[in-house]
């Protein structure tokens, strides 16, 4: 009778495996993920806490709100982590069967062409409502709540911050198993990504200026309306003039990065 035993199961931190594949970026994302993963014991606390104190009459509405602002928390950075160590659920029946470089250019593709330009677009769109939020000194609905509800909002614009950050780690661990570490395909394969970043620097970079020399009284909403951000009519279609300044700063990186390689050889 054969002494071996399968191993049907296992028990395993995911921020261990493959560590020798991480780099410094993906190390700081386990180490930020680790110290987050204590709001979850917290936050079953929590939860029991305010049970038994409701069934005892004698409910505490910040409590639920802080139930909220934990959950809110530890699952933002939950994404950081799972697309660091790549324990997200991955809906796809084909991918398992692809032969390894071919699993790394979707999942390359799917970073820097999908995923990270949804996050940069999250963080666009969450920076106003967290300024709103800061300027109005945003409270809690019940008066026994958890007010500054400005810092969760806050945090949630931050948080696209840090998972923005895990993605392009793994989009470099990524290249780099490709075998792939010069700077101009770094930034051909993410082409996306660095052109809806120089984008989103044009216009914030615009509107500076321009709010910085605008006359007293003028508000943002005016200072958008202006010429330099109106649409540009190229025959029937209408195209943004900060996204042909981000096309046109994009490939010029990139050839000046693609010539600088070709001298430093």
């Amino acid at each position: 009778m054969s002494n071996t035993q399968e191993v049907v199961a296992a028990i395993s931190d995911p921020g261990e495996v493959g560590r020798a594949d991480h780099n410094r970026g993906d190390r700081i994302i386990v180490a930020i993920s680790n110290v987050a993963a204590w709001l979850f014991p917290i936050l079953m606390l929590a939860i029991s806490a305010q049970v038994v104190l409701r069934a005892a009459g004698h409910n505490q509405a910040w409590l639920d709100d802080a139930q909220w602002w934990m959950y809110g928390m530890a699952v933002l950075i939950g994404i950081a982590y799972a697309v660091t160590t790549n324990s997200h659920v991955r809906v796809d029946i084909f991918y398992d069967n692809f032969e390894r470089r071919k699993r790394i250019i979707v999942d390359i593709i799917g970073i820097a062409w999908l995923f990270l330009p949804f996050i940069i677009l999250c963080w666009d769109v969450t920076l106003d409502y967290a300024i709103s939020s800061i300027k109005a000194d945003e409270g809690s609905d019940s008066p026994n709540g958890l007010h500054n509800l400005w810092l969760l909002k806050t945090f949630m614009n931050l948080s696209f911050i840090v998972i923005a950050f895990a993605l392009w780690s793994a989009y470099l661990r990524l290249m780099r198993q490709l075998g792939e570490t010069r700077l101009w395909k770094i930034l051909l394969w993410a082409f996306p990504t660095v052109a809806f970043v120089i984008d989103l620097a044009a216009y914030y970079l615009t509107l500076g200026v321009l709010v910085l020399g605008a006359a007293e009284g003028t508000t943002t909403r005016e200072i958008t309306r202006s010429a330099v951000f109106q649409p540009l009519e190229l025959g029937e279609t209408e195209i943004s003039p900060m996204v042909v300044v981000a096309l046109v700063l994009t490939v010029a990186m990139i050839v000046l990065a693609r010539l600088f390689a070709r001298k430093d050889a």
